[in-house]
């Protein structure tokens, strides 16, 4: 019995350090080294809450190519199993300005119809993290009974692309990045689905937080440890973080707290999940 299966969301990020964004046109541009690591956002929750203490396994599909065994490397300490994709690896290229801001040139590598194998995520789990993969929103028949989550990341409430993992999960998180009205969202996918609770992150805003029956509340951003190197992985730390607290029982309240000092940590680390918080980092920095 896993703490946490975390079903999709494998990839490999070059991040490029730039001097603005948006980056003016010029022939050439002389940057600091390009890196490849591990990205997107399975990657980063699963990598995030064993980083807190919790069993996780993780499942997807990656190429067996360079970028794949990349993946393997990254993920060795957590039970990892993959089924090959027939068009490779995910891949990402994120520029990077020297704010901590970043645009990002997503190459999803989807193929139409491809299936996660049920024998990879048929595993006992206390919870189950949903990536918005196409081949994920798949997995939902097989989950009954088990409380799912799922990140719709910068949605604007109308992509069809995203209402099976909005209107079928249990726990909600979205950005408020491209919705012009985020209180309207929350109650559409509480008042169209199953979410019992509705998280929309707002960067150095906080976050909107809706429960079933309830009113929407805003929650603080947690002070940032030092200087903003890089807001990449910050979504899906705060995930972790909040699921973290979700698992011991915490109050509402009390996980969006674990998750706004675990988001504040990866906004002042370089790289996407790298180095994600650990339990006692996230305690220490737990307000008196």
């Amino acid at each position: 019995m896993r703490d946490v299966l975390v079903i999709g969301g494998a990839g490999v990020d070059t991040t490029v350090y730039v001097p603005r964004l948006p980056l003016p046109y010029a022939d050439t541009y002389g940057v600091p080294p390009v890196v490849d690591r591990i990205g997107n956002t399975g990657a980063g929750v699963a990598l995030g809450c064993a980083a807190l203490g919790l069993s996780v396994r993780f499942v997807d599909l990656i190429g067996d190519d360079p970028q794949g065994a990349l993946i393997r490397r990254a993920m060795s300490g957590v039970d990892f199993a993959w089924a090959p994709a027939a068009a490779g690896t995910r891949r990402s290229v994120l520029l990077v300005g020297p704010d901590g801001r970043r645009t990002s040139l997503y190459d999803a590598r989807a193929t139409p119809g491809e299936r996660l194998p049920r024998s990879l995520y048929a595993t006992p789990a206390r919870h189950v993290h949903v990536s918005i993969m196409d081949f994920a929103r798949h997995v939902y028949d097989d989950l009954d009974g088990v409380p799912i989550s799922t990140d719709l990341h910068d949605w604007d409430g109308r992509n069809d692309y995203h209402k099976d993992f909005a209107y079928r999960s249990d726990l909600v998180f979205l950005s408020a990045a491209a919705l012009t009205d985020p209180e309207a969202a929350m109650r559409s996918i509480i008042a169209h689905g199953r979410a019992s609770t509705v998280v929309c992150t707002r960067g150095a805003d906080g976050c909107l937080v809706l429960e079933r029956g309830g009113r929407v509340t805003a929650f603080p951003a947690a002070p940032l440890p030092g200087p903003v190197a890089d807001t990449n992985g910050a979504g899906d730390a705060f995930v972790s973080g909040f699921l973290y607290g979700r698992l011991r029982g915490a109050a509402v309240a009390e996980c969006v707290r674990y998750g706004a000092i675990a988001g504040a940590h990866a906004c002042v680390t370089p790289g996407t999940h790298e180095n994600p918080i650990d339990l006692a980092t996230l305690t220490a920095r737990l307000p008196g």
